[in-house]
């Protein structure tokens, strides 16, 4: 697997057990707050989107996962 398809399993991975965590109808409802780790992951990707960069993605090659698209 390359660095963008772990980012990219890490990032929904993230997205959808916090919404789980943060929506009060969920069986796995601990906190709101938790929807403000959603909405952190979803403005980083917004933002490697425009900027090409990605700090999962960084870290993932010093841990030598293979770049790639």
């Amino acid at each position: 697997m390359t660095s963008w398809q772990i980012v990219r399993i890490i990032a929904g991975t993230f997205i959808l057990l916090t919404l789980a965590l943060g929506l009060p109808g969920s069986p796995l409802y601990m906190s709101q707050w938790w929807l403000a780790f959603t909405a952190f992951v979803g403005a980083n990707l917004l933002q490697s989107g425009f900027t090409k960069w990605c700090l999962m993605e960084s870290i993932l090659r010093k841990l030598g996962v293979k770049p790639g698209c």
